[in-house]
């Protein structure tokens, strides 16, 4: 079975084939970073146009690095949510267009399965059950994994994504878009424990809250500004960086410890774009080897949204019935815990 991936639930645009057996054949993955850059966020009327110049293209030059033709394909698979709606009816339209056109299911796939499946991809893969730790701009979730579509909710935001924390306080300190990374690359040169900041809702429960966080951030880099009549130099914004992302790697690793123990689970998935994060990555590892768990990540080219995940997780559902019907099914807001086991 071969499937044509395509992701276009934000500002990037992702195609892949995946074929059973094999893997990924070919992937392509076109960034809208510039184009949003000067407005220092997404447009989502902006992204949607660029994903509809973009994609055709895109499915044309992966198809011809896989040696396929479009009559090859055994379905296509899309992300159909969460994410803009106007981005993800770009990526439906067409993943509808092709499988009416061609006779083959078009599948739609949660972009946030997409993320917790894309370590499936590679070669040291977890079994199940596990728990999931899913990080990003958008979402900051404990996830409690028995099976493909058996997913439990354990632990959620309250209010900022630990990415969405990333992005405000890269802000605060007039970091260019996109701003978490950025911010990433500031804190390497910063010191750590130069501000006390909070770790939210400590040794409670299984829940996250940034908001809080972000608030100490910005009366501190307020602060900081007062002293400095204005102008930070950059050792203060380093050193406000680094102990930000302290303060939501240990909350991270804390409420990750905190799920394992109570689930009793001994693998640990890391997806989604903050599960990238450098520092992030060491303390899990740390926490696993302290506590005898397997801690797995997805190569970081997959932690970000990209089409290799979406057909991957599309041929998993594919796979049980090919009963999927040519529509578009487009969802700006998809609980995880919504989905069902295929068949």
């Amino acid at each position: 079975m071969r499937i044509l991936g395509i992701e276009t639930s934000c500002d990037e645009t992702g195609v892949a084939v995946f074929e059973a057996g094999r893997g990924i054949l070919a992937e392509r993955l076109s960034s809208q970073v510039q184009i949003h850059a000067a407005f220092g966020g997404v447009v989502p009327e902006l992204a949607a146009r660029d994903h509809i110049a973009k994609l055709v293209p895109m499915v044309g030059a992966v198809l011809h690095e896989s040696a396929l033709e479009l009559i090859d394909l055994d379905a296509v698979a899309y992300t159909a949510g969460p994410g803009l709606i106007g981005a993800l009816m770009v990526g439906g339209s067409l993943a509808a267009s092709l499988a009416y056109g061609l006779g083959i299911p078009a599948v739609p796939v949660h972009h946030m399965e997409g993320h917790l499946l894309a370590c499936m991809l590679e070669a040291d893969r977890p079994e199940f059950p596990f728990l999931a730790l899913l990080v990003s701009g958008g979402h900051t979730q404990l996830v409690r994994v028995e099976g493909l579509g058996r997913y439990r909710i354990i632990g959620e935001t309250l209010d900022d994504a630990a990415g969405e924390a990333f992005d405000k306080v890269a802000r605060l300190l007039s970091l260019p878009y996109p701003g978490g990374p950025q911010l990433a690359a500031l804190a390497q040169t910063g010191d750590p424990e130069r501000f006390a900041f909070p770790r939210p809702l400590k040794n409670q429960g299984l829940d996250f809250s940034f908001s809080g966080l972000k608030t100490a951030v910005r009366l501190a880099v307020e602060s900081c500004r007062a002293d400095a009549v204005g102008v930070l130099d950059h050792a203060t914004r380093a050193n406000v960086a680094a102990s930000f992302q302290a303060a939501v790697v240990q909350t991270l690793t804390d409420k990750c410890k905190l799920a394992l123990k109570t689930t009793g689970l001994a693998r640990l998935v890391v997806a989604g774009g903050v599960g990238a994060n450098r520092c992030l990555r060491q303390s899990l590892n740390d926490l696993g080897q302290r506590e005898g768990v397997r801690v797995y990540y997805p190569r970081p080219e997959l932690c970000t949204d990209n089409g290799a995940m979406i057909a991957y997780a599309g041929w998993c559902r594919a796979g049980s019935s090919l009963a999927w019907p040519p529509r578009i099914i487009s969802k700006p807001r998809w609980p995880l815990d919504d989905l069902t086991p295929p068949g």
